[in-house]
């Protein structure tokens, strides 16, 4: 039982590495979509949710199934358990590229403004961010999962300080009021990604440590 109990979690956490591959693709191709203005990309992603969904849910069955019939124990469970919350903050993660996908086509034939810039920068560290989570998980890297949730706040911080940009640049020009509204947006869309991969982590850390409590960095932005 205990080989069986192996072959199939192993065969889960290749379905959990696919379906964040598929992730991952889904935040880069929406993010190319609203750089380039590519309203074609942006549908592939709004279509390939569909996709990520269903693949959540088998890897949710196969959980349950795996509980139900080999019955694990201990950290045995934590990995199962794991495994099911994984998929949860990964299909979340593809439902903000969606969103994010969905703006770029409203911003169709809309010039770019400066704040963009630390957006781009936002969507590489939330994409990194991911992979990091996927492989602390893989690997049981207690170490990559801690710095993980390190990186977090400079997500947040990057958050709020395009967040007080874009304020200015409406303030200053009414013009580029809609346009700013959007980006106020996908700005939080991916520091809601990059909250989902510390979801990630912080079930890593979890999983390896089996304590639930770790020491929050509390900011305060005004």
């Amino acid at each position: 039982m205990r080989d069986t109990f192996q072959r199939e979690l192993l065969e889960i956490q290749q379905e959990i590495l696919r379906m964040a591959s598929m992730t991952e693709e889904a935040i880069y191709n929406s993010m190319q979509a609203l750089n380039t203005q590519d309203i074609d990309l942006a549908y592939k992603v709004i279509e390939s949710d569909d996709v990520i969904d269903d693949l959540r849910n088998e890897i949710e069955d196969k959980c349950i199934t795996l509980i139900a019939t080999q019955q694990p124990m201990a950290r045995d469970l934590r990995i199962v358990v794991t495994g099911i919350k994984i998929v949860t903050s990964l299909e979340r993660m593809a439902d903000h590229a969606v969103d994010i996908s969905k703006i770029a086509m409203c911003m169709i034939g809309k010039k770019a403004i400066d704040p963009m810039k630390k957006i781009n920068i936002m969507a590489d560290l939330a994409q990194n961010m991911v992979k990091e989570g996927l492989d602390a998980y893989m690997y049981n890297d207690l170490e990559k999962a801690i710095e993980i949730r390190k990186k977090d706040d400079d997500i947040d911080d990057l958050y709020h300080q395009v967040f007080k940009d874009l304020i200015d640049y409406m303030k200053r020009d009414q013009s580029i009021i809609s346009q700013a509204t959007y980006l106020l947006f996908v700005s939080r869309f991916l520091e809601r990604i990059a909250d989902h991969s510390n979801n990630i982590a912080r079930n890593v850390i979890y999983l390896i440590t089996g304590k639930r409590k770790i020491k929050e960095n509390k900011h305060i932005y005004c």
